[in-house]
This record gives C-alpha cells, structure tokens and sequence, in this order.
C-alpha cells in the first residue's frame, strides 16, 4: 500500500466517512477511490488538493505523501535508488 492511499484510509476512517461519500465529492466512482486507498490506482494533483479540502487536512501533507508515491513508482526497484535520490535532492538544493 503506497503512503498517500494508507494516509487517506486512516482520515477517513477516523471522520467516519463512507467511501461513496468521498467518491461523490471527487466526481469518481467509489471502486476507484477504493483502489486509491489500496495503492493500486493514483490520484491526480488536483484531486489531492480536492480531498484536502473535504477532509479539512494540510493540503501540504497529502502533496508530500502524492509525490513520494510517484518517486517511488519509479525508483523502488532500482538497485541504485538511494544512490539517485542522494543527487536528485542536492540538485533541488540550488
């Protein structure tokens, strides 16, 4: 389960808010915010920035948890991850 889908079940679980109602909200179907919360599909910027908002939370917190699941989709598996991340954050640096 990727960061961001973990981070959006356990808001919503302790808001007591039903899957639909978040689907509603977001104009998808609840299959997929499902999956969200699962790891296996991804929100869009906009989204994150929209279920902030409904769920009252630090839109900056769910950016971050977004954004390393996107690093991570692409550098997990890599035997020199750590290695390119090391660089890619001195590179931001400037």
């Amino acid at each position: 389960m990727k960061k961001l889908g973990q981070e959006l079940r356990k808001i919503r679980e302790s808001k007591n808010i039903l899957l639909r109602q978040v689907a509603s909200y977001l104009e998808i179907d609840t299959a997929m915010i499902s999956k969200v919360e699962r790891g296996e599909r991804r929100l869009n910027r906009q989204q994150v920035i929209k279920i902030a908002e409904y769920y009252n939370t630090k839109e900056e917190k769910l950016l971050t948890l977004w954004v390393c699941d996107k690093v991570l989709d692409v550098v997990e598996n890599e035997p020199f991850a750590k290695k390119g991340m090391q660089k890619a954050l001195k590179a931001l640096e400037v």
